[in-house]
């Protein structure tokens, strides 16, 4: 369950778009995406929870988007319109246990995987 494999990082100008993927090993129950620019602390994005609901954190609203494929297991962030200050390591986390319902879903603690992280940088 715990294997998570990061995708889609890149290199684009301010109002370009990237797509991550996150591929687990099963089937997706709760996960999440986080960022981390240097020197600051490692923020939630957005993240999907038991039931498929999806949320974001407000500066993601209306710019990313969530989906995922149940047969690859894999969760997809769309981002659209990038701006500089999106320019950070994505890494995205998962739980398929009690954590998913103890936690809030912009904690850290809710999540026992993590994967190895995807970096995007967006110039002016």
């Amino acid at each position: 369950q715990g294997h998570l494999v990061e995708s889609g990082g890149g290199s684009v100008q301010a109002g370009g778009s990237l797509r991550l993927s996150c591929a687990a090993t099963s089937r997706i129950y709760c996960m999440g995406w986080f960022r981390q620019a240097p020197g600051k602390e490692r923020e939630w994005v957005a993240s999907i929870n038991p039931g498929g609901t999806t949320s974001y954190r407000d500066s993601a609203k209306g710019r990313f988007t969530l989906s995922q494929d149940n047969a690859k297991h894999t969760l997809y962030l769309q981002m659209n319109s990038l701006k500089p200050e999106d320019t950070a390591m994505y890494f995205c986390a998962a739980d398929w246990g009690w954590k998913c319902g103890s936690y809030n879903e912009y904690d850290v603690r809710r999540y026992s995987y993590w994967g190895q992280g995807t970096q995007v940088t967006v110039s002016s």
